[in-house]
């Protein structure tokens, strides 16, 4: 007891202590730490963006330059982030198959697996929206109602009330809603692509995309269970009404002509 009293008297005792203490946390943190993963995640990221630029350069650098920085042909990409590159890419409207006003949707000639490694490198040029997880963009829960008065206030100018779409000025358009994919529905209001204002969380936040993608999703859902019967394209009440007056009153004209007509040759036999 006495040589033990001694030693820890002695002055380097405290250091001896730390230095194993040290060494006891360093070796149950490399036992348990999931080091190997964090590392295998990085390296997988680093191959994606990897891989991404090669794709990049050969169908992008064209217009939007070696390094995303953008040419007279096309913007820069520095910082969309890699929601952008889901939507246009996903959609089909990138790669552009000529300059124009808008570039249209048509059909997608990258796979899921190359677009996300497009937006991996894209992403890596600077900070942007990522792409949503399907918990984002999921409708189980949203209010279609409030949807709809988030959509009517905010988007219907465009995209007509029932997001059928409409002509916008100069030759370009709002696209019709009908069948697109929920996660694209969200990362347009993200990123607001070509002419659409972006609606970022901070302007309208996580609840209320849902609630719009719910009522959009409502609206253009099964089309013979339209309780108000032909919509004659979701136009209004404007132009179904004009459509009525004018084919309505025309066919009551042709009947009174026709039995005006009938009349006559009854009057004169």
């Amino acid at each position: 007891m006495k040589k033990l009293s001694a030693r820890r008297r002695h002055p380097l005792a405290a250091v001896v202590v730390l230095l194993l203490a040290l060494a006891a946390t360093g070796g149950l943190y490399a036992a348990f730490a999931p080091a190997g993963k964090a590392q295998a995640d990085d390296t997988a990221q680093s191959l994606s963006i990897t891989e991404g630029k090669k794709l990049f350069s050969v169908g992008c650098a064209s217009c939007h330059g070696m390094g995303g920085q953008g040419t007279t042909d096309g913007p820069s990409l520095v910082g969309v982030g890699a929601a952008a590159v889901d939507f246009q890419v996903g959609t089909g409207r990138m790669p552009a198959q000529q300059p124009g006003p808008q570039v249209p949707k048509k059909k997608v000639i990258y796979t899921q697996a190359e677009i996300d490694k497009l937006a991996a490198y894209v992403a890596s040029l600077g900070a942007g929206p990522s792409v949503p997880t399907a918990e984002q963009y999921s409708v189980d829960g949203a209010n279609i109602a409030k949807g709809g008065e988030l959509f009517r206030t905010n988007c219907a100018q465009c995209h007509n009330f029932s997001g059928e779409g409409g002509a916008l000025t100069h030759g370009k358009f709002a696209p019709s809603l009908e069948g697109v994919d929920p996660k694209h529905v969200y990362e347009a209001m993200l990123t607001g692509p070509q002419n659409m204002p972006s609606f970022p969380d901070t302007t309208m936040n996580q609840q209320n995309k849902q609630d719009i993608i719910a009522y959009v999703k409502t609206v253009n859902g099964d089309k013979s269970a339209n309780p108000g019967g032909f919509k004659l394209g979701g136009l209004g009440p404007v132009s179904e009404g004009l459509f009525g007056w004018v084919f309505g009153l025309g066919a009551l004209i042709a009947v009174a002509i026709w039995v005006a007509a009938h009349t006559a040759k009854a009057k004169k036999s």
